[in-house]
């Protein structure tokens, strides 16, 4: 039995980037029989930077909303705020007794965020790395799906799992293996086709949230960057035209088939011919998202439920966990 877990930080709107690299997928795992999915909202994670609590708060319900709105089903899956299990932090702290300082210093992610200000940064934001671990072994997960940006934090999850081990002299955490799948794996940005999309992009034209109404996509993918040349026959014509590149492969992500299959349709027709069935697809894919989105935000009761409901769930996976790290390590339980 494969138990898959992995969640998202209430900081900001859902974007077509975040469906397509993970919630899409995620949907088709709780579908396989041999697997159990947990998926929480990472708030925890949220607030190593600075943040509104109110802000918060209500984007952990929109997180949430979204989750259910993309197709996962409570029934199926455990969905969770990680906050609300506090075997996740307890572990953090008896994880990071054993993480080597040196190899937090490496973590690009810590480096792109603190910027020049590392020595002035958080400690929560120093030992992101450290919680993520936690957030996988506090449930045994086997399998984490994980974006590119997000690979060296599980390595160092497999790393501290490996020292716990060795250091006790057990076989009790296993190794978590990453997950990268689906079609469109890393999205890139609107307007540059090197960039990531990204939710902390200043410009809004950057991404496709999942909240956009029509007429809104319908403007963004007008203004998309593109080229004044025509799409070619091969995928391989594509390599030095990042943007066209990148619509391809939404197109191909959103429509179930292969970027050749979907190039091949496009064929020598200009971008001006493109967009609008791709911004037609967009609408057609996103549609029934936003509205179940609408109609879950208006009843937040509900979603609060479901929540709760999961923090139970996940709390009894967790908390004979932690208590038999407490036993290996020697930590009195009264």
């Amino acid at each position: 039995m494969k138990r898959i877990l992995s969640g998202m930080q209430p900081t900001s709107q859902l974007h077509l980037g975040n469906y397509l690299g993970a919630l899409k997928n995620w949907v088709s795992f709780q579908e396989e029989k041999d697997a159990e999915c947990l998926y929480c909202v990472v708030d925890l994670h949220a607030i190593t930077v600075p943040y509104d609590p109110k802000v918060l708060k209500r984007a952990t319900l929109e997180i949430a909303a979204a989750y259910i709105a993309s197709g996962i089903d409570p029934k199926k899956s455990t969905i969770f705020v990680q906050s609300a299990v506090p075997e996740h932090s307890q572990l953090m702290w008896l994880l990071g007794t054993m993480a080597q300082m040196g190899k937090l210093q490496r973590m690009t992610q810590f480096k792109d965020k603190a910027g020049k200000n590392a020595e002035r940064a958080g400690l929560g934001l120093f030992a992101y790395p450290v919680l993520m671990a936690a957030d996988i072994l506090i449930y045994k997960a086997t399998h984490v799906p994980v974006g590119e940006d997000q690979k060296q934090h599980l390595e160092l999850a497999r790393d501290i799992a490996s020292t716990f081990n060795t250091r006790f002299g057990v076989d009790f955490f296993p190794q978590p293996e990453p997950v990268i799948t689906g079609p469109a794996p890393r999205v890139m940005s609107l307007r540059d086709g090197t960039s990531k999309m990204s939710k902390s992009d200043p410009s809004d034209m950057s991404r496709i949230n999942l909240t956009d109404d029509a007429d809104t996509i319908l403007k963004k993918i007008r203004k998309a960057k593109t080229d004044s040349e025509a799409l070619p026959e091969k995928l391989s014509d594509l390599d030095n035209r990042p943007e066209a590149l990148n619509l391809i492969t939404l197109y191909a992500a959103l429509s179930n088939e292969s970027k050749e299959d979907s190039l091949k349709r496009f064929s020598g027709k200009t971008f001006s011919e493109f967009k609008p069935e791709f911004a037609e697809l967009v609408i057609e894919s996103f549609a029934p998202i936003t509205n179940n989105m609408n109609k879950l935000m208006k009843d937040t009761e509900s979603i609060e439920k479901i929540l709760n409901s999961g923090a139970e769930k996940a709390q009894e996976m967790a908390a004979p966990v932690l208590a038999e790290v407490h036993r290996i390590m020697g930590l009195s339980r009264l």
